[in-house]
Order: structure tokens, then sequence, then C-alpha cells
């Protein structure tokens, strides 16, 4: 599996210059913008790691009560996606919100992770605290097992040799 951080680049340059705008802005206002506040208040209390979930973490039984979106456009949905996904490009996530639960489970998935972030970011900051990134993405979920992953890594923790 190849990872491109390319995309990630991009993101942490577009939030570091959209957090500076937003901070010359304050010095020149005198106050804080609302998505200055907004972001802060986020960030204070984000939980580490983000909001992610690992592919293992997810038991067959949960997927029927998981809402996941994946955040990719719709050719590579067509293409293969996690079974009952609702497909949102991550673009689009604010504008089709109303199609987002916030009282179960969300997963927001893309092929490695990198754009479900961005758009789970926006989710959270939103008001959407039910929300998770699939750590590593779609890429992940199928070289793990897919829908199996967690019974395979259960399986492959009793197999191990203990010391």
């Amino acid at each position: 599996m190849s990872v491109c951080f390319c995309g990630c680049r991009r993101t942490l340059v577009a939030v570091s210059a959209a957090l500076a705008v937003m901070i010359s802005g304050q010095a020149h206002a005198g106050e804080a913008s609302p998505a200055f506040e907004e972001m802060a208040a986020y960030l204070d209390f984000v939980e580490y790691p983000g909001g992610t979930i690992f592919a293992e973490q997810i038991p067959e039984a949960s997927y029927a009560n998981t809402v996941f979106v994946d955040t990719r456009d719709t050719a590579q949905f067509v293409q293969g996606h996690i079974p009952d996904a609702i497909n949102i490009e991550w673009r689009r996530i604010l504008a089709e919100s109303g199609n987002i639960p916030k009282n179960k489970l969300v997963v927001l998935y893309c092929n490695t992770g990198s754009l479900s972030s961005q758009a789970g970011f926006a989710l959270r900051v939103a008001g959407w605290d039910n929300v998770r990134i699939l750590h590593g993405g779609y890429d992940d979920w199928t070289a793990k097992g897919g829908v199996e992953a967690h019974a395979r890594a259960a399986a492959a923790r009793i197999k191990a040799p203990t010391n």
C-alpha cells in the first residue's frame, strides 16, 4: 500500500493559511471571528487521535448500526464501497449534512483517510460529535479483510505466541 502525503501537506498549508488569515484579521479587528472561535474550541477538546477508528475495531455485527459515508467521488464509489455506505463527496459534506444522523456512529472514509479527515473536521466543528474517520481509508479496510477485519484481528491475536 502506498500513501500519498501531497494531500496532507496541502491540507496543512491550507489550514495554516486559514488560521493565519483569521489571526491577522483578529489583530486588525480586535476580536476573533466566529470561525476562529469554533476551530479553537474544537482543537482544545478534540480527542486524540482526532476521532479515528480502525477496521479491526468494528465488529461485523456493528455494521448494521453504523452509518458509513464514502467521501470519494461517485466513480470510485461505484467501483467498490463498504456495504450500505452512502456516497457524499468530501467537499459536499456540509451541504448534504442533513443526510448524516447525530444519534448513531458515523464513519467517514475515502481511499486513505486524508479527504475524509477534512470532511470529519468540518462535521465535528459543525456539531457532529458522533463522527469517526476510518484509519487508512477504504484501501486499508479492504486489505485487512473488510467486514471481517475485526474477526481476523481477533483470530490473529489468539494464534500469536505469548512469551
